[in-house]
């Protein structure tokens, strides 16, 4: 094999299974124009002149006496010191620098560098120089690793939280339902079909477009069902004024979907708008939260305006009602 050695000019052959006591055969990876890729062994000395912690700062710079890039760099004192012994007696030869197993280059030491400062010239590009100069400033910054904590994250961590968060959203809708038959009596718990309706149509809606359930998900399933039971609290609050100014039940009913109707709108629309903002300008958790949100609100106009009123029709169009259990 023949290999070039940085401590000498001489190119020469070179068992690998002989390599003498104390170096090391290192090989440096250059790509030319057309893609392809060589390989330049050197025989080099297993233990550095000099690492990387005395290199205070390195960077590309154009030459300024001839075209081309150099590269130049400042040593601590320590290393100002290493340097200039070391470069004295190899005038003349070159120096790899090594990272990593890999030879990144091997310049010639011209002449003793004793002040802490130099600077590597050659045949290098813009880019070339600033690969060395980073090659160089990232063996002075030695990164120890101190294990501060041992942690383990798995799937089940996501699945959890997911279970944790369906099991309030049903614990909450288990209230409101039990809230809405109580206070309400038939016409809350025509307003709780609504919202089981409300539910099994917003499902539908995410299978039908394969949207994964997250929390920001759920959070948007629980947020609908609250904007469900405020609706159906408008209605029927309507409907009790009409029916305590002496209104005949037919009537009330009227009256209380059409005056309630506004402020539905109104609040179904500043929610989507918000919702739209929170979907365009949004990413990740946020667009799932948004996603959810404006299916329940378009879901939630049809369950509580039109689903309720189809039954309210339907039991006053079979016989005169006198009373309305609300």
């Amino acid at each position: 094999m023949n290999v070039r050695c940085p401590s000498c000019r001489t190119v020469f052959r070179v068992d690998p299974a002989k390599v003498p006591e104390g170096s090391q055969l290192l090989y440096d990876k250059k790509t030319d124009a057309k893609g392809v890729v060589t390989r330049t062994p050197y025989l080099v000395k297993r233990q550095p002149i000099l690492t990387g912690n005395l290199l205070v700062n390195a960077r590309a710079a154009p030459r300024g006496d001839m075209p081309g890039w150099e590269v130049d760099f400042q040593l601590d004192q320590e290393g100002a010191r290493i340097f200039g012994e070391a470069t004295t007696k190899a005038v003349g030869r070159p120096m790899a620098i090594v990272l990593d197993d890999t030879v990144m280059s091997a310049p010639t030491i011209q002449e003793p560098i004793t002040g802490g400062r130099g600077r590597i010239t050659g045949d290098f590009t813009d880019k070339q120089a600033a690969d060395l100069a980073l090659v160089l400033r990232a063996g002075a910054l030695p990164a120890p690793v101190n294990i501060v904590a041992d942690l383990t994250v798995g799937a089940s961590l996501g699945q959890d939280s997911i279970k944790k968060g369906v099991q309030a959203s049903i614990l909450g809708a288990i209230l409101v339902v039990g809230l809405m038959a109580f206070y309400y009596r038939w016409s809350g718990a025509l307003a709780d079909g609504a919202l089981v309706l409300n539910l099994i149509l917003l499902l539908g809606a995410l299978v039908a477009l394969k949207a994964t359930l997250t929390l920001p998900g759920i959070a948007g399933i629980v947020l609908t069902i609250g904007m469900a039971v405020d609706t159906n609290v408008l209605i029927f609050e309507r409907i009790r004024e009409e029916m305590r100014l002496g209104k005949t039940v037919r009537a009330a009913i009227d009256a209380g979907y059409e005056k309630a109707f506004v402020a539905i709108i109104d609040s179904h629309v500043t929610t989507f708008i918000t919702a739209l903002a929170l979907y365009y300008f949004g990413s990740g958790p946020i667009k799932g939260f948004a996603v959810t949100l404006l299916l329940g609100i378009l879901i939630n106009l049809f369950t509580a305006i039109t689903g309720t009123r189809v039954v309210f029709d339907w039991r006053t169009s079979r016989r005169t009602l006198t009373r309305l259990s609300i």
